[in-house]
């Protein structure tokens, strides 16, 4: 709400502005006629095409960020272009006369005593379209915030917000009359630099998005907001929620399936991958299940095998399974991330990114991975949270199917999984899952322990199970820990058949690392993301499986390398 206020009132503040000076000609001019008739249509005219066309622009921004090719090229000269009118009003006079010249047409019709409340209104609209590329401060910020999270329904509202405050303003002028203009022509000098500044701004978010720093930077800028949701979704979110899965009686054969709520909407997905967007009139008739997941979750991608398999098995049945993709680290915000994961996945149904948590809620989620079983009249039937249980739900999804009077194929049965969708080893797992960002992290044994949020030279500790430390000059941060020189490295005494490690890198350029295992080159133990002599790189930002054991499982101590400069380290996994 104080960010509407704040939108609000710097529309107000945009009468002081050097850009509103095309516009006060048309303003003042209503000034001796009906406000109702007049004033009114003209000002909710200018209001609404102003938002309609700043939102055009902030659709731009986040075109710029999440495009690819043509349209991403497309989307950054459009940003240019408004960046450009900040900094130079020159330009966006010149690109207006057109309108200029059309609203002195609609003034002018007014003066003959021709005018209605269309014609005010057309002219509110000339106004609102005159006025867009150059309103002001407040609208630099919004946009240039688009630009960098993304454009929203939120954006729309806020730069409605700004319109309306710019509507009350002038309103203001018309009522008051020439005493306002006089003021305004003295107050013109500060919002001139402020304007430009911003304008600045602009066009360097654009530089850094036609760098490609929007995969790297602008990811985590963009998780600044939100961070204390991405640590804390499963405390803070849906505490009305079981917490566990749904408890099922059986009943001759059947299970016992209660009704635990209706399907949400699905507002507030911000794009649908592998299907045009789905409503829940669309998917009346069908069963369905939703899986929330992340793409660098390790009990999400043990999941997904068997989610595949259901896919495959009951599509032509009438299930439809909608991956809801719900991030927790920055990186899994960027869709050209998750797109590259479905791929090597080989996910073909409907995956929904749901970047502001909007279904997360809507469900009151708290878990990755989460199942939730719809029935064909749109009705919660079942839910289960984790991974495990699978037989129980392929059950779920059959009775469903024929309560909706269909007659599905035989069960799929066992699921052949290799890689990270392997099954853990559950009878030798000692070893939790372990964040390395300060936020989350536990049982670091660095001497000095861990500093935050700035660099430091940390030595090797000496560890027990599940203990961890860092060797070299890193920065630890909220989610992760960053290596600023080549030859950081990170040690852990695990046990476990597999060791994983989410890790991007931070300039966006190829990391190369080496691992031991109890100071030996992993050989026959080395996992999908390493080679025997223990060598890998990282180049995208995910989850890499460095270890993989055959034989007896023991304590053991993990060792990684980077021979390179800007890896950030984020979480180990255990399997």
């Amino acid at each position: 709400m104080l960010l509407f206020l704040v939108a609000y009132l710097g529309g107000v503040l945009t009468i002081v502005s050097p850009c509103i000076l095309p516009v006060l000609p048309f303003v003042f001019a209503r000034a001796n006629r009906s406000f109702l008739r007049s004033g009114l249509p003209l000002l909710a005219g200018m209001a609404v095409t102003f938002a309609g066309v700043a939102t055009l622009a902030a659709v731009g921004g986040g075109w710029a960020v999440q495009a690819n090719q043509a349209g991403r090229w497309a989307a950054i000269l459009l940003l240019g272009l408004f960046g450009l009118t900040l900094l130079f009003p020159a330009i966006a006079d010149r690109a207006m006369q057109p309108l200029v010249r059309l609203g002195a047409r609609l003034s002018n019709r007014a003066d003959e005593g021709r005018e209605s409340i269309g014609g005010a209104l057309l002219l509110g609209v000339a106004t609102g379209l005159l006025w867009a590329p150059c309103a002001g401060p407040i609208l630099g910020l919004i946009l240039t915030g688009a630009a960098l999270n993304g454009a929203s329904v939120s954006t729309t509202v806020l730069l409605f917000a700004y319109a309306l405050g710019a509507a009350t303003s002038l309103a203001l002028a018309l009522l008051i009359g020439g005493r306002v203009l006089a003021f305004m022509k003295r107050s013109l000098g500060a919002g001139e630099w402020v304007r430009r500044g911003l304008g600045l701004l602009v066009l360097i978010g654009v530089g850094a998005i036609a760098l490609g720093l929007d995969t790297t930077y602008l990811a985590r800028l963009s998780t600044a907001q939100t961070e204390a949701i991405e640590h804390s979704l499963a405390g803070r979110l849906g505490m009305d929620m079981p917490r566990g899965s749904t408890e099922l009686a059986e009943r001759g054969g059947r299970l016992d399936l209660p009704v635990e709520g209706h399907l949400p909407s699905f507002d507030g997905i911000t794009e649908w991958l592998n299907s045009n967007p789905l409503t829940r009139e669309q998917l009346r008739g069908k069963v369905v299940l939703i899986d929330f997941w992340t793409y660098s979750c390790i009990n999400c991608l043990r999941a997904i095998p068997y989610v595949k398999a259901w896919d495959e098995r009951y599509r032509d049945d009438g299930l439809v399974i909608i991956g809801v993709h719900a991030p927790e680290f920055a990186f899994e915000r960027d869709v050209a991330n998750v797109r590259r994961a479905i791929a090597d996945l080989g996910i073909r149904y409907p995956v929904a990114i749901d970047n502001d948590y909007a279904v997360w809620r809507a469900f009151d989620n708290r878990y990755w991975p989460a199942h939730y079983f719809i029935d064909a009249r749109g009705r919660v039937r079942y839910h289960h949270f984790g991974e495990g249980n699978y037989d129980q739900s392929e059950r779920v999804i059959r009775q469903l199917l024929e309560e909706a009077g269909r007659t599905p194929a035989p069960m799929a049965g066992a699921v052949a999984a290799q890689g990270v969708g392997m099954q853990a080893a559950r009878e030798t797992l000692r070893s939790p899952e372990t964040y390395l960002g300060y936020v989350r992290a536990e049982h670091f044994v660095s001497p000095g322990g861990l500093v935050r949020d700035r660099p430091t030279t940390y030595l090797p500790g000496t560890m027990a199970l599940n203990q961890w430390s860092l060797a070299g000059n890193w920065t630890v941060q909220r989610q992760n820990s960053r290596s600023n020189a080549a030859g950081g490295g990170i040690a852990f005494r695990f046990h476990a058949r597999d060791l994983h490690l989410v890790l991007g890198s931070a300039t966006g350029r190829p990391v190369r690392f080496r691992i031991t295992i109890d100071g030996q080159a992993p050989g026959a133990a080395a996992g999908m993301d390493v080679d025997a002599a223990g060598n890998g790189t990282v180049t995208n930002q995910r989850l890499y499986q460095l270890v993989r054991q055959q034989g007896a499982i023991g304590e053991r101590l993990f060792e990684i390398e980077f021979l390179d400069p800007g890896v950030e380290a984020f979480a180990f996994t255990f399997g």
